[in-house]
């Protein structure tokens, strides 16, 4: 080659460090201001979108729907105390 080649700062790079099917690191340069690459998540919009949208689709898991069906569960159980005493 006629000149000389400036790859230090790309060489110095952070580097992505997700494991790899292989199970060695990933040598791909992270994305900047990020600690992954943009093949394993480093890529503007990638991954889980926020909060939780499943529980807000159905709403079982609200605290509401969960304290009434501890309060229906406490009220079969007082019931079938009761029953087993009049027998």
């Amino acid at each position: 080659m006629s000149h000389a080649r400036n790859t230090g700062p790309m060489q110095e790079s952070p580097r992505c460090g997700a494991q790899t099917r292989n199970g060695e690191t990933c040598r791909a340069p992270a994305l900047r201001g990020k600690a992954r690459c943009r093949m394993h998540g480093g890529a503007w919009g990638s991954g889980a979108p926020d909060g939780n949208g499943n529980a807000i689709k159905h709403g079982y898991y609200t605290g509401e729907a969960m304290s009434e069906r501890r309060q229906i569960r406490d009220l079969l159980s007082e019931t079938q105390k009761l029953l087993r005493e009049l027998k």
